[in-house]
């Protein structure tokens, strides 16, 4: 696998790959006719401009992503500070070896070492998504808050959103 930063020409392989996410139960929060061309260069075009993306290519196949990370800055001067809107996506077969750890090793250690203007990272996550909640902890993401009411299942229950956050411990105020 090679991890590398994205490029506007990767947006078609990311979209190829986030709908391939997007099939499995609790993939990402997006339907899979929620990804289009549109939705994806847009994120691409932040990240690259004002934040950082991560494509994991497979290692077998350089046109093929098998994984995608970004976050970017808001746009508004009072969170110039902060890296938001974080998205992780693992392809369904490669789930569960450690892509994604590797992709928030790589993306924080960036961040922790090229990227003193960013303060804070932060990402939101569904309470029922345990896994993702200890995951996101054993990185040094703290919990701060609740947004109650905010997903609406499949079964058409409602959960709470979870934001976390993680502080650069070289951030330069």
């Amino acid at each position: 696998m090679h991890i590398r930063t994205a490029a506007m020409d990767d947006v078609s392989k990311i979209v190829q790959l986030y709908k391939e996410v997007a099939r499995i139960k609790g993939g990402i929060a997006r339907l899979e006719n929620e990804i289009t061309e549109e939705y994806v260069e847009n994120f691409v075009k932040k990240s690259i401009a004002d934040g950082l993306i991560l494509v994991a290519i497979h290692p077998e196949d350089p046109e093929r992503f098998i994984g995608e990370m970004h976050a970017y800055k808001p746009g508004i001067h009072v969170f110039k500070h902060l890296l938001s809107d974080l998205t992780i996506a693992v392809h369904p077969e490669f789930q569960g070896r450690k892509i994604g750890r590797t992709l928030f090793t790589i993306f924080l250690e960036e961040i922790a070492l090229n990227r003193t203007d960013i303060g804070k990272v932060e990402l939101i996550t569904r309470e029922g998504n345990e896994k993702a909640i200890k995951f996101y902890q054993a990185l040094g993401f703290k919990i701060e808050g609740r947004m109650e009411m905010r997903i609406k299942t499949p079964a058409g229950l409602y959960e709470a959103d979870i934001p976390m956050g993680w502080q650069n411990p070289n951030f330069e105020f």
